[in-house]
Parts: structure tokens; C-alpha cells; sequence
């Protein structure tokens, strides 16, 4: 059984970031439309966070800054897209000549055939807990490890949209760590391409940090 979700993309073509920027660009957008949503900061009001899967995230693609909506923040974006002049990046300000707006109905879930992705922003898969575990791990039990995580990280951007995945899903990954700077600290973060049966819209995370444009998924 596959479901099917409304997913926008909003492109900035003519500005180029850094990816580290990605988190600055969510804090702009949050910032800029506070009063309009939560979905687009994900925070309540006493500025505690809300522990789900962001439905507005925030990422820099191939130095393109890129916003994506699904299904109720895909339908946000449609409002407030054409309200947007320019960004502000730290200390700079970059006016918006030229937008790049997409909106399409994806099918999410787990399905007959095998798909290709590539990571086009790093994926962060590990936790404090299982990166020792992976540092201490022989190659096998290390693809094994990433292997759950990828799939532990599909079903949880599942429930989100309230699909339940019955079929057993198939992962075969090849990636290659890559170390990564998040909050003054370093992290192992993955790049590369995965093989498996999931599903997936373009654009969308997986993984730890989606919301500030890690773990991004383009199929091949």
C-alpha cells in the first residue's frame, strides 16, 4: 500500500550559500514569519522545541538555498513564497530577483521495485550512543548498523504522514564518512548513495538535524 503526499520546493537559483548556512537561512524564514506558524520554526511559544519530523525544512543544495514543504508546510509555502524580497544571511542581504517554485503530489512507502538516492547533504546517522558502537565495529557490523539506522530513520519519516509500513524493507548502502561541524562540535556524517525499497520525495531528510538541511535525499 503507498500513500501519496504534497510536497513544495522553493529554489533561490541566483544566490549561492554555503551548506553550513542552512541553519541561518531556517533562522531568518522563523524569524521573519514567527507569527504565521509554528511549522516554520518548530517551536512553541515558550521556545521549547517540538520533538517531530519538521515539515518545513531549511537546506543549502549544491549551494543553492532551498526550502521544502510537506503536505501542511507544502501548503505553506504556496502562501508565503511570493511575500518573499530577500534574505538575510548574517550580515548580508541578498535580494530575490528570481524564485524557483515546485509543488507535486509524491508517493511515500515501501514498494515492489528497488530505487536509487544520493545524499545531497550530509547524513548524520549516528547518536552519541551508536557512534561508539560503530567506531568499534568491523566493516560488516558497521554496514549492518547504518543499515538499521537508514531504515529506523524511513519509518520514522513514515509516521509522520501516518503510514505504517507493512513489507520488509531493503537497504544497501554506499557511503563513505565524512566529518562535520554541528554546534561548535565534530560529528560523523555520511555521504553517498543508498539502494532500497523505500519511497521518498526529492529533497526530503532523513536522519538527525533534517530540519537545518542534513540527510537530504535526490533519487538517482
Amino acid at each position: 500500500m503507498i500513500k501519496t503526499i504534497q510536497v513544495s520546493t522553493l529554489q533561490f537559483p541566483e544566490i549561492q550559500l554555503h551548506m553550513s548556512d542552512a541553519h541561518r537561512l531556517r533562522g531568518y524564514f522563523g524569524n521573519l514569519f514567527r507569527e504565521h506558524s509554528s511549522l516554520l520554526h518548530n517551536h512553541f511559544e515558550d521556545g521549547s522545541s517540538m520533538y517531530r519530523y519538521p515539515l518545513v525544512q531549511y537546506k543549502v543544495v549544491r549551494k543553492v538555498p532551498t526550502l521544502v514543504g510537506l503536505e501542511e508546510g507544502a501548503r505553506l509555502l504556496v502562501e508565503l513564497f511570493l511575500q518573499i524580497k530577500e534574505l538575510q544571511i548574517g550580515e548580508v542581504t541578498y535580494p530575490v530577483l528570481h524564485k524557483n517554485f515546485k509543488s507535486h503530489e509524491y508517493e511515500i512507502g515501501v514498494s515492489s521495485r528497488l530505487h536509487q538516492y544520493r545524499f545531497e547533504t550530509l547524513w548524520m546517522a549516528l547518536n552519541q550512543k551508536n557512534h561508539e558502537t560503530y567506531l568499534h565495529a568491523d566493516k560488516d557490523a558497521k554496514q549492518e548498523l547504518l543499515r538499521k539506522v537508514f531504515t529506523a530513520n524511513c519509518l520514522s519519516f513514515f509516521k509522520a504522514f501516518e503510514y505504517w509500513a507493512k513489507e520488509k524493507i531493503m537497504v544497501f548502502l554506499e557511503v563513505e564518512g565524512n566529518s562535520t561541524q554541528f554546534k561548535n562540535q565534530t560529528m560523523q556524517a555520511f555521504q553517498g548513495r543508498i539502494t532500497t525499497n523505500v519511497l521518498l520525495p526529492d529533497f526530503v531528510g532523513l536522519g538527525k538535524s533534517v530540519a537545518r538541511g542534513f540527510g537530504t535525499v535526490r533519487r538517482v
